[in-house]
């Protein structure tokens, strides 16, 4: 087991989360390949909400993204989680685990309602992340959405994303 500490991103450690991330994903079945430039753009667009590292001296062994979900109704207070990403050498020594409780109290530490996540319910649902809410995600990747309330109810309505998701309307 490595020894690593959580933390907030810093400013000049983009360039090496970026290239984790890249790492990170590269030849995954579920991914686009462009997790890194979604990074990159919620920052340039004012949407990264929270950006933690786990961090072992100056390396970043992994990193997880929070930005706004936007709700049909209006409400806000909900934030997606994603991507979360660690650097393969290192999967399997809950890196990855400890990034998401870290995260998640830092979204109860600044009153959020709830989260949003896209991804494998078989690894989301051990964190508390259900499918099938009142919430819902169109296309055909509603399937693997899946959401944690904070607290609060879930609102019945159509979640979307910032514009750094679809980099064709960003």
């Amino acid at each position: 087991m490595t020894d690593y500490v959580i933390r907030p991103e810093r400013p000049g450690e983009e360039a090496a989360i970026h290239a984790m991330v890249t790492r990170a994903f590269e030849g995954h079945p579920y991914s686009d390949g462009d997790e890194q430039d979604v990074i990159d753009r919620l920052r340039d667009d004012g949407d990264l909400v929270l950006s933690l590292v786990a961090v072992e001296g100056d390396t970043i062994l992994g990193q997880i993204t929070y930005s706004p979900a936007i709700l049909a109704s209006g409400e806000d207070g909900w934030v997606v989680l994603g991507p979360v990403a660690v650097e393969p050498s290192y999967h399997g020594q809950g890196i990855g685990r400890a990034l998401i409780e870290a995260g998640e109290t830092a979204m109860k530490e600044r009153g959020a309602k709830g989260i949003t996540v896209l991804g494998n319910p078989d690894i989301y649902g051990r964190f508390g992340f259900e499918q099938n809410t009142p919430m819902w995600l169109a296309g055909e990747l509603g399937w693997a959405f899946q959401v944690k309330s904070l607290g609060a109810p879930i609102p019945a309505c159509e979640q979307k994303y910032v514009g750094a998701f679809d980099p064709v309307t960003d």
